[in-house]
């Protein structure tokens, strides 16, 4: 039946069905042909799917991205990132990268950060001697930053599904995404001493300190989300409530770079961006709950225990999986799908749940940004002009210490854990 029901759904993606539709007919075919399940169950399941408090936190934090890139806080956040470390051989392509990890801390969202400051960082780039596949490259790789270091939507959507702590999944992903920025500086680096890319002169002081200044107000914004969840003052979709609530205060009343009449146009963006995620999300619950009455998660953990106990080279499979599937198909769907499947899996070869959340979220955030199908680079070729060929090959080198960071987090806990052990045990 869970073949059947893999085939159906696979062969109305590849007729080009949009994926929820394509969950949901898949699902009835099998109820239909298999099973005594009244049809009534799906529309059961789509409601309880997504009757969770903490999914407002979804809404809330893509509302807080589109108000801090109308509101200019991206601006200022790229400005201060090239100041501190534009001097640095590939100066620009690196303030791309802190820009990004500045900004993961607060959208949640790869393409959220590739929206909001692609743009800006690729021009910058061009202007200054760039190639524009190297740029393009560049910032969508730092995209993938987006839902890793915290708030991050994905993160969210597995609390929600495996009744994990959100918070420590926040404080989770700190280290590793920090981690993956750094091995993306590296890499910049060599590639500017090699080709010879211009870095900028040396900044005073005092030049520092202005735009520590001009950005230090929307800095603030994680510094308060985080130590409002870890002190316990409010929960995570709290948080977001505060983030959206400060992203509007400060581009309104503080910068005032944002206008009553604009708000319409991102509330009706945000509502619209948040139906299609919702909907997806609540199709795939009768998919989730499908897969459970046939047990395919403890029949797939029993299935690879009886291959292996060695809980190494599991993570080593799921990894395998979880890039290649992060490479086909879009990033939240795979999570969702693979939640009821892998999570026991894990769990019963004693992989602590927190980490292995991470560990999900990470490999499918390097989907994004990985042919043929990765969405930031959908987003990234339409700002830069590119053929999806040419991005797709200019990607490729900066996957790879991506992709070793994810092998030291999946098999070094303590970079994962650390964190959260230490704030919220």
């Amino acid at each position: 039946m869970i073949l059947s029901l893999i085939l159906i759904f696979t062969f109305l993606v590849a007729i080009s069905m949009p994926i929820a539709f394509a969950l949901g007919i898949s699902v009835s075919v099998i109820l239909l042909i298999y099973t005594d399940i009244p049809l009534v169950a799906i529309p059961h399941k789509m409601v309880n799917g997504i009757d969770s408090y903490v999914f407002l936190a979804i809404p809330l934090f893509l509302l807080a991205g589109r108000l801090m890139n109308a509101g200019g806080i991206t601006d200022r956040l790229f400005k201060f990132a090239r100041i501190w470390v534009g001097n640095i051989y590939g100066g620009l392509a690196h303030a791309n990268v802190v820009a990004s990890m500045l900004f993961a801390w607060m959208s949640g969202s790869a393409v959220a950060t590739i929206g909001g400051l692609g743009e800006i960082e690729v021009k910058a780039m061009k202007e200054n001697g760039y190639d524009v596949p190297f740029a393009a490259s560049v910032a969508t790789a730092a995209s993938i930053l987006g839902p890793i270091i915290p708030p991050s939507i994905p993160m969210i959507i597995y609390a929600a599904m495996t009744e994990e702590s959100v918070g420590k999944l926040f404080l989770g992903g700190i280290f590793p995404g920090l981690l993956m920025g750094l091995s993306l500086m590296i890499l910049i680096y060599f590639f500017a001493r090699k080709r010879g890319y211009p870095r900028d002169r040396r900044t005073s002081i005092k030049e520092k300190a202005v735009a520590t200044k001009d950005a230090v107000i929307p800095l603030l914004m994680p510094v308060i989300m985080l130590g409002g969840i870890g002190a316990g003052i409010f929960t995570p979709t709290e948080a977001a409530a505060v983030a959206a609530a400060y992203a509007l205060i400060i581009s309104m009343c503080v910068y005032k770079t944002l206008k009553l009449k604009d708000l319409p146009k991102i509330f009706t963006e945000s509502m619209v961006t948040t139906a299609v995620v919702t909907f997806i999300i609540s199709m795939t619950s009768s998919f989730s709950f499908l897969l459970s009455v046939e047990n395919a998660g403890t029949e797939l953990a029993a299935a690879v225990i009886g291959f292996t106990k060695n809980k190494y080279i599991v993570l080593l499979l799921i990894n395998i999986l979880l890039l290649v599937f992060g490479a086909l198909m879009e990033a939240g769907v795979v999570l969702i799908l693979f939640i009821p499947i892998l999570y026991p899996l894990a769990t019963s070869i004693g992989i602590d749940p927190v980490h292995f959340g991470v560990i999900m979220c990470a490999n499918l955030m390097i989907g994004v940004a990985t042919p043929p199908v990765g969405m930031c680079l959908f987003v990234m070729s339409h700002i830069s002009k590119l053929k999806m060929e040419t991005l797709m090959r200019a990607i490729l080198p900066f996957l790879v210490p991506i992709i070793l960071c994810l092998l030291l987090i999946t098999y070094w806990s303590d970079i994962v854990m650390f964190l959260p052990n230490l704030i919220m045990d």
